[in-house]
């Protein structure tokens, strides 16, 4: 933010945040910052980025770099969380679960990191909403796109996990002709065929579970309920997974991923709060936006991040 030698373009789905987050990115005034609304869905978004990196030529031209989790220092970030919570919790000495609502699959990839590292993690949950590719898997060895469909928790709208390309290269025993071969088949059907010893060797480790929109807003009603906590979507997910793999002696971690008040509108639904937002955000809905939006052509987005560095 207002580094004079740092670019930043951000691109968000149009219309598929909830306002608060869209005003998180949109209302930054600072000149090196850039917003993009793409017309799309998260998938869209990811898909522009890679196509980024992929050309070589404007990757070098722009010196470009990625902080969401495709940078793997994002990932390498979360994994001390996890060691944390399970020393709070007495590892190395006791085991611990984890539970957490995800859709790109990078932050339990971390805790999954984590347990490769040593630490005593027994079982991993993951949590979908109607958009259930992960937790289709899981179950059925079903890893087959279908089309992102909006829900009450907006962050995890997607149907093609990028994080999990990089466990699949472990459960292949880190062999990189058989990722990319079943990568390049998802890509081009829609179907990711994962041979069943790898899928077994995941669900040695990972269980899933799938809330609907209903389902998510009981489970919102029913936390505040028991114990005054008030979660937003995503983390009511999570609690909710974490409460029916809990297993008797073994701590049960749920992994709350955003404030209540970025999904107000569902939260006030669900419970009837209206959560504030934090102090440093109280003016957020005064601010004035600042965005260009943009169709999903990778010529147009190079276009618009060429400009952004020159005039910046």
């Amino acid at each position: 933010l207002g580094r004079e030698r740092l670019s930043v373009v951000i691109l968000h789905p149009k219309g598929r945040t909830s306002e608060v987050q869209r005003r998180q990115m949109t209302t930054v005034p600072d000149d090196n910052i850039l917003n993009i609304a793409v017309e799309g869905d998260f998938d869209t978004c990811q898909d522009m980025v890679k196509a980024l990196f992929a050309d070589t030529t404007f990757r070098d031209e722009v010196s470009l770099s990625a902080v969401n989790s495709i940078n793997w220092a994002r990932i390498a970030a979360q994994i001390p969380y996890y060691v944390r919570a399970a020393l709070a919790l007495g590892a190395p000495d006791r085991e611990v679960s984890f539970s957490v609502p995800t859709g790109n699959f990078g932050n339990v990839l971390a805790a999954w990191a984590a347990r490769q590292m040593g630490l005593p993690i027994r079982r991993l949950c993951i949590g979908s909403n109607r958009n259930d590719i992960l937790t289709r898997f899981l179950i059925e060895n079903d890893m087959s796109v279908r089309t992102v469909e909006p829900s009450l928790s907006p962050s995890m709208d997607i149907q093609v996990s990028s994080n999990f390309e990089r466990l699949l290269f472990e459960l292949l025993d880190r062999n990189p002709t058989r990722c990319a071969a079943i990568m390049k088949e998802f890509r081009e059907t829609g179907r990711m065929a994962v041979p069943h010893d790898a899928w077994t060797r995941m669900k040695d480790v990972f269980d899933g579970m799938t809330l609907s929109d209903e389902q998510t807003s009981e489970a919102m009603r029913h936390f505040y309920s028991e114990s005054l906590y008030l979660a937003d979507p995503h983390t009511a997910i999570g609690l909710a997974v974490g409460k029916r793999f809990q297993e008797p002696g073994i701590p049960m971690v749920a992994a709350a991923t955003a404030h209540p008040a970025k999904f107000p509108d569902a939260v006030f639904a669900a419970t009837g709060i209206k959560a504030a937002l934090p102090p440093h955000l109280a003016d957020l809905f005064e601010r004035p936006e600042r965005y260009d939006t943009m169709s999903s052509q990778l010529a147009g987005i190079q276009d618009a991040v060429r400009t952004h560095i020159r005039r910046h």
